[in-house]
């Protein structure tokens, strides 16, 4: 039997139980931090000749160069039509799904011309111009996420960006086709079979062969994540995530295999994932606990399944479904699956997820694969304050502003004020100069 939690809303402690069950400290491991500092060092000075000792030591590569570690275009190609056609198939349609979602994303430049008497013909606007090269990071080996790969290039290639350059470890020179193939299909520029902190620090600092990207996107391991968390700031990244989130509100009507089985395809990550089920029918959280105790034998990744319930999953009764939709925007989930009659009805009542899934049919792995929305999601309460990866990411806005002769003297008289309240007589001065223009 898996000892879930069972929590009521009705409970005097409830608040703190709740609380407890939320809190995750992200602790960064002492060990981790000291190694990942040394490696992005060695490779900030040492460049190309530190990434291959570090490959041929971490990885099993017998290379004597970064020339045999990038991989052609042509090899790519050959993995994509090596693919057996069902998997081909599937990934082509997630590719063009992905992509044609993503193409709603894109920012527009846009600039107007003040009309008012005193500012007459002084220009202001809005300049979008797409980062000119991204680096993506995507797990290697015998981990297999060719969806991590579109979920990043494509809003990338949508936003314009002008270079996407991929590392992906090879360890022992197992080469996965599934990933390769989705870098084909979404127009990844050049693929460097390296990995761990010194993949990241060869796309933050730039060596002789790989050059210097503007930001870092993609999952990884603790030394990949304190490595992104190290070079941020001389690099962009798109984020630190936490564990994977699961939180669905049902209201006692859907399959409880269903829910189980949605519940499972979170805690499947890790033991530290959080799947979470809200509802007011106390005799449907019991049904949807058989069910667990149920098909927990049947999955093959039941040991992590068991953890994760165990570790950080609930089952929790409310008093009704409003109550359900509060706790949820306390809770800021990753993924919010709401299994309803007229779900629509309650997403108005969503403030804070990363992603909604609306209905019953509506399972969270088809937003993970193939649904079209991005599935780089905030973790941890970050929905409250984070959005989903998106075209936008990759995209900078710069301000424009031209001001009129005659704009500089209204404007100039505003600024010049301020700027002696502030003490900042240059400031003034400044304006004050094309005010006394004749």
């Amino acid at each position: 039997m898996i000892r879930i939690r069972h929590l009521a809303s009705t409970d005097g402690d409830f608040n703190q139980r709740l609380d407890a069950l939320l809190a995750f400290e992200a602790a960064q491991d002492e060990s981790v931090e000291r190694t990942v500092a040394a490696i992005l060092a060695d490779v900030k000075i040492r460049g190309d000749v530190a990434v291959v000792e570090y490959t041929r030591r971490f990885d099993g590569l017998s290379v004597e160069s970064m020339n045999a570690l990038e991989l052609s275009r042509n090899s790519l190609q050959q993995a994509l039509a090596g693919l057996p056609p069902n998997q081909r198939a599937a990934l082509e349609a997630a590719t063009r799904r992905v992509r044609a979602y993503h193409e709603r994303q894109t920012l527009q430049s846009w600039q107007y011309e003040d009309e008012d008497e005193g500012t007459c013909g002084t220009l202001l606007g809005q300049k979008v111009t797409p980062l000119d090269r991204v680096g993506l990071y995507v797990p290697g080996g015998k981990a297999s996420y060719p969806s991590s790969v579109l979920m990043n290039a494509i809003p990338a290639r949508v936003a314009g960006v002008g270079e996407l350059i991929m590392v992906v470890p090879t360890p022992a020179g197992e080469q996965n086709p599934l990933v390769l193939a989705a870098a084909a299909l979404a127009g990844v520029d050049r693929v460097f079979t390296i990995g761990g902190a010194q993949a990241v620090a060869a796309l933050a600092y730039g060596t002789d062969t790989i050059p210097q990207v503007d930001k870092i996107v993609g999952p990884g391991n603790a030394y990949v994540a304190a490595a992104k968390r190290h070079v941020f700031g001389v690099v962009g990244i798109d984020m630190v995530a936490g564990p994977s989130e699961i939180l669905v509100i049902c209201d006692g009507h859907t399959d409880p295999d269903w829910v189980a089985m949605d519940l499972f395809s979170q805690a499947e990550h890790d033991e530290l994932a959080q799947s979470i089920l809200i509802c007011p029918d106390a005799t449907y959280l019991e049904r949807v606990a058989a069910a667990l105790d149920r098909l927990l034998p049947t999955m093959p990744r039941q040991q992590v399944i068991r953890a994760a319930l165990e570790n950080r999953g609930a089952l929790i009764k409310v008093r009704d479904l409003d109550e359900a939709c509060l706790i949820a925007n306390r809770i800021a989930p990753e993924h919010l699956e709401l299994s309803l009659a007229d779900a629509e009805v309650w997403v108005d009542k969503i403030r804070h997820a990363g992603a909604i899934f609306i209905g019953r049919h509506t399972s969270e792995s088809l937003g993970d694969y193939c649904a079209g929305p991005n599935h780089v999601l905030p973790t941890s309460g970050s929905a409250r304050f984070s959005s989903p990866l998106g075209v936008y990411d990759f995209q900078k806005r710069s301000s424009l502003i031209r001001v009129s002769q005659i704009g500089s003297k209204t404007l100039g008289r505003i600024a010049a004020t301020l700027a002696h309240g502030e003490g900042l007589p240059a400031h003034a001065r400044s304006a004050e100069y094309r005010i006394e223009e004749d």
